[in-house]
């Protein structure tokens, strides 16, 4: 019945936001807490069987952490560390797939080359959401942060790629390499340019048509799956689809929406974004059950060898690819050596040792049929399915819980947190002075006549003054330092004493109710300015 599903969908999100709430307070990763979590709930006596489907992953919720993941890159970003990245994203993930063949070939009786690039495929593909949300609250270098989103970005559709190659190998027992090679670059470069098409269609709607906030919100949830369902329907990368449009269309992002639209678009994707990535890193930890009820060739103390000695290949590989990736392409050419400062040992094994993987891998196993060709069972499925939640569990729980201790140890610092705040500040500073600029070449008569333009003035100039003292506390001044903070508090406080006159003016009914929630609508804007 659809209201048993329902009320079972509704249970998980109510739990996900529980189980986050004491994933907050115990200081650990959500995502590591959910599949942990996940895991213990399977075990519990009469809890019902949830299968994850692998085509409600790819089409349900692949596409808009795709496209939300793309919407927080910064194109310049991207763009600028496009070397590591692709080595990353599309190097690290062929390599690995190789090298994982060949071990597990040589591993696993009966375990032929093409089924172990099949399971290289499918473990390739770190999860950067994982890592991100590791490493958020920690002051690391903003490269690193900046690489391994932009990895998660290509990475996925280049393991993709792979696993369809792969499939295809073992199903048929054929494979060229040349014919693969040209299909590779075909799926890739033709999914990029439906995305960039669609895009652009999707910036001339956002851009020339007469939208309200609510259709903004609705084409930004509808645009991912148009890019993903027709770039799949061609038959190519709908991964790189949806990466390449939600890139174009954040580099033009200043462009489409107005203040109204983009606050209401954000709240909703951040929503969205948390409750899909709940969903699924706790459904990997529903699914042992019905992995190891689908282990039959193989006991499990044996699948779980395998699965550990793979893991360990696995992380091993990414730290041995990483460190040549980094410094051999310095060796080589004397430009990158003067364009980009030297990474450090330190910050190149930080990503190496950030591959935790997730959710596309497990769908990607759940992908692979049931039969071949000549309907017999496809060899060593139910090894190949345990072996990735293995690789799963053991990146995410031992990678993602050492890697906050590792920073410590390592003492890795993110000096650009110090830097950006100077050019916050910096920034805020140059804008206050063009408007005061502004105002005394336009407004120079009013402003000596006109006590509400004097006073708009006035604003401005105390917004310099501020900032001034806020620069002067990041140089370490003591007058900067006790300024600051009483200041932001007196201003909260004021905040809080107008909420509170509302709240009076609502029981006492002296204003009408739309009027007393524009104020609020007020106020909560201008908390979130102080607080941020």
């Amino acid at each position: 019945m659809i209201q048993d599903n329902l009320l079972l969908v509704l249970s998980l999100l109510f739990i996900i936001s529980i189980l986050t709430m004491i994933s907050g307070k115990l200081k650990i990763a959500y995502p590591i807490f959910l599949v942990i979590s996940g895991l213990l709930i399977s075990l519990i006596p009469g809890i019902p069987q949830i299968t994850l489907h692998p085509d409600l992953v790819f089409l349900i919720f692949l596409p808009p952490l795709l496209y939300a993941a793309a919407w927080n890159t910064s194109w310049n970003d991207f763009w600028r560390y496009k070397r590591p990245i692709s080595l990353l994203g599309f190097g690290l993930v062929i390599f690995t797939s190789a090298t994982v063949a060949w071990i597990s070939h040589l591993l696993i009786p009966d375990f032929s080359l093409a089924a172990g690039f099949l399971l290289g495929g499918i473990i390739s593909p770190p999860d950067a959401i994982a890592a991100t949300s590791v490493l958020q609250g920690l002051k690391v270098p903003k490269r690193a942060i900046t690489i391994l989103e932009g990895e998660s970005l290509v990475n996925d559709a280049a393991s993709l790629i792979v696993f369809r190659f792969a499939l295809t190998a073992v199903l048929t027992g054929q494979f060229h390499i040349w014919d693969a090679t040209q299909t590779f670059f075909v799926v890739a470069s033709m999914g990029i340019l439906i995305g960039l098409v669609i895009a652009h269609f999707v910036y001339a709607i956002h851009r020339f048509f007469p939208t309200t906030p609510a259709i903004d919100a609705a084409f930004t949830l509808i645009a991912p799956y148009i890019m993903y369902i027709t770039a799949e329907h061609f038959h190519v990368s709908g991964v790189l689809s949806v990466v390449s449009g939600g890139l174009f269309l954040t580099f033009r992002s200043q462009d489409l929406f107005s203040y109204d639209a983009r606050i209401q678009v954000l709240g909703l994707w951040d929503t969205l974004v948390f409750l899909l990535n709940g969903f699924v890193f706790i459904l990997i930890g529903l699914q042992l059950p019905d992995i190891v009820k689908g282990m039959s060739a193989h006991s499990v103390g044996e699948a779980i060898s395998y699965g550990v000695i793979i893991s360990v290949a696995t992380i091993l590989i990414r730290i041995i690819w990483v460190f040549p990736g980094a410094y051999i392409p310095r060796m080589l050419f004397k430009s990158i050596r003067e364009k980009e400062p030297n990474p450090g040992w330190r910050n190149i094994l930080l990503i190496g040792w950030s591959g935790m993987r997730g959710v596309v891998s497990l769908a990607s196993a759940l992908a692979v049929p049931l039969t071949v060709a000549n309907k017999q069972a496809f060899p060593h499925r139910d090894l190949i399915l345990f072996i990735t939640f293995v690789v799963i569990l053991i990146t995410l729980v031992l990678q993602g819980l050492s890697l906050k201790p590792l920073i410590r140890i390592l003492k890795i610092k993110g000096e650009e947190k110090e830097s950006e705040a100077l050019q916050a500040l910096d920034l805020r500073l140059h804008l206050a002075r063009a408007v005061l600029a502004h105002m005394d070449g336009k407004y120079e008569k009013e402003i000596g006549s006109n006590e509400t333009y004097k006073r708009v003035r006035d604003r401005y100039a105390r917004m310099i003054e501020i900032t001034q003292k806020k620069l002067e506390a990041q140089e370490g001044t003591d007058e900067g330092q006790n300024f600051l903070p009483h200041y932001r508090q007196m201003l909260l406080e004021l905040v809080e004493v107008r909420r509170r006159e509302l709240n009076l003016f609502r029981h006492a009914n002296t204003f009408s109710e739309e009027l007393i929630r524009e104020r609020e609508w007020e106020l909560d804007l201008e908390e979130a300015r102080l607080r941020r």
